[in-house]
């Protein structure tokens, strides 16, 4: 057995192995009640780095029971089982899919958009499941790019990981392939050099990590990065926005800078899901785009990322921004404010008309895939 796997044989599998100072009940609803609806996984690992339960490390996989106390959102928040034209596959934006290889993670996020399925039984992923999601790719010739996700593709064996990219790599229009990726921050020793020369033989291979916090950032993860990195692997971070984890400017400030030391791009920043079990996370937009104008310039443009929102049913990512950067757009002059609050002013050009850019003619709600799908939502995390 390899140290990453032992590593999760060791941790936390199930409510009774709390410790005493983690446990917690609301309202007669206690952590094994949570268990019987949405499963546990702390490995060894990511459980060393927990000093508080109530802190920003435990408060990401420790169960609450807040979690069985909120029905009101739905179970499949970002509509992907309607976008699903066979399993394992979502096919939302015309040129990209989301494919769904595992429904296994290092650890189990509890803000996780995908807990309804995500290690459960029935939540398993065939492999003749992925088969089916390969054969669907070769017949749709519009899809160059593919994320592949789930779950955690790295926490499949190697040998069937490189399968499944050797039979995407020989679809001649599949250009780019992309793993979405908790491993680097939560279980870093499955990334070992042996991995890295699998993936190596598949680029342009890019992989978007997942980072919440500062203290995320060990010894141990930034080796994984590194190694990623030399291997030729663009390395991009998404990072989730959420209550009593990360909702202060100069924490997330830390942790996008940190990720820029270890040669990961911080990509997007989300506001959190309407996720069945997780609204406990959430904060109101306006603290995210309060975030976003505390970091322009004051730290470098690298280090900060698109804040974003998946739409509610299935409308994809939409960026959000300050609206007090762009003052106005009158009389051939767009008036500017910057991060110190100075106004000036831009001599534009006379031509398009802002208020058609990016209109489409399909309304919305109605979906842009011609084959009815759509594709590539939360599989970026």
């Amino acid at each position: 057995m390899e140290e990453w796997q032992q590593l999760l044989v060791t941790g936390i599998n199930h409510a009774s192995q709390l410790p005493g100072e983690w446990l917690v009940a609301r309202e007669g609803v206690d952590q094994g009640d949570v268990e019987e609806v949405f499963p546990i996984r702390i490995n060894s690992y990511y459980k060393s780095l927990i000093s508080d339960p109530d802190g920003p490390i435990g408060r990401q996989v420790i169960p609450d029971p807040e979690e069985v106390m909120d029905f009101d959102s739905p179970a499949d928040p970002l509509g992907e089982e309607e976008d699903s034209p066979v399993p394992a596959i979502v096919h939302r934006y015309p040129d990209r899919v989301l494919f769904l290889v595992t429904n296994q993670c290092p650890i189990y996020c509890r803000y996780c958009t995908r807990k309804r399925m995500i290690g459960t039984p029935e939540g398993v992923v065939p492999r003749k499941e992925v088969e089916r999601g390969i054969a669907y790719l070769r017949e749709h010739a519009e899809v160059r790019d593919v994320v592949l996700s789930g779950g955690d593709p790295l926490m499949l064996k190697d040998n069937y990981l490189d399968y499944i990219l050797t039979e995407l790599r020989a679809i001649p229009h599949l250009e780019i392939l992309r793993i979405g990726s908790r491993v680097p921050s939560s279980l870093p020793q499955r990334v070992t050099p042996e991995l890295c020369a699998i993936l190596k033989k598949h680029h342009p291979l890019f992989m978007n990590l997942h980072f919440n916090h500062p203290d995320e950032i060990t010894p141990e993860a930034s080796k994984a990065c590194n190694l990623l990195a030399d291997a030729g692997i663009p390395l991009g971070c998404q990072t989730v926005l959420m209550k009593g984890v990360n909702d202060q400017t100069e924490i997330l400030k830390r942790l996008f800078q940190k990720l820029l030391t270890i040669r990961v791009k911080p990509y997007y920043l989300y506001q959190a899901d309407l996720t069945r079990g997780a609204n406990h996370f959430r904060t109101p937009v306006a603290t995210g785009l309060r975030i976003m104008r505390e970091l322009q310039g004051f730290t470098s443009g690298m280090a900060i990322p698109h804040f974003v929102i998946d739409a509610p049913g299935g409308g994809g990512k939409v960026p959000v921004l300050p609206d007090d950067y762009l003052v106005s757009m009158e009389d051939g002059d767009v008036v500017l404010k910057n991060y110190e609050g100075r106004v000036y002013t831009y001599p534009d050009v006379a031509g398009e008309d802002v208020r058609g850019v990016g209109q489409a003619e399909t309304p919305p709600g109605s979906g842009v895939c011609p084959n009815g799908g759509s594709g590539d939502s939360r599989g970026e995390r």
